[in-house]
């Protein structure tokens, strides 16, 4: 590798971790490259900077570029393809999270709605049915709240974050501002 240290050691990271998120090493090596660099790179430049083949890169940008991760950038008075991540982080987790969404959630709730609209022909499948319904609905209502946080505005999201644990102590309060007549707040009809 023709990286500076610091550089190289995140690089070599970011390619292990790719494995374990789905992607492989070299794709992990050439976003890495690419979300360190100052500039936007080529082909070329990745070829060079990670030791690798032309084809191995061709091959990493394009799926780079399918999950929206990399943006394409032509520089004036040169050809060739340059490439560049966002700048904002924030918008790369977006974007990932998205594309994962996209990926792994959307076809899981759709066999999922799929499988409860059949009727079920044993206690077996009645069975199976009702913890399918339990996933479905844990699945919807994240995506509901994810679709909810992907409408904030990033400082508003990062507010959000920060609170951590503060959250119960406002919902906690909340519970103890809205008490109906007879002791009985309103969330779960319990004695408060």
């Amino acid at each position: 590798m023709d990286l500076p240290p610091l550089v190289q050691a995140f690089v070599l990271h970011f390619g292990e971790m790719g494995s374990r998120w789905g992607i492989n090493r070299t794709v992990g090596q050439i976003y890495a490259v690419l979300f360190a660099s100052p500039r936007p790179l080529c082909a070329d430049d990745l070829v060079e900077r990670l030791g690798v083949s032309r084809s191995n890169v061709s091959m990493g940008l394009k799926e780079l570029q399918a999950w929206n991760l990399v943006r394409l950038k032509h520089m004036p008075g040169d050809r060739r393809d340059f490439f560049t991540a966002p700048d904002d982080v924030w918008t790369i987790v977006r974007t990932l999270v998205e594309e994962r969404k996209k990926r792994e959630i959307d076809p899981t709730l759709t066999v999922l709605r799929e499988l409860l609209m059949q009727a079920p022909a044993s206690d077996d499948e009645r069975h199976a049915q009702a913890r399918m319904r339990e996933m479905h609905e844990l699945i919807e209502l994240l995506t509901s709240w994810y679709a909810e946080m992907q409408r904030l505005e990033t400082e508003r999201l990062v507010q959000l974050l920060t609170l951590g644990a503060k959250v119960v102590k406002v919902l906690e309060m909340k519970d103890r501002l809205f008490v109906m007549p007879g002791g009985r707040s309103k969330r779960d009809g319990k004695e408060v």
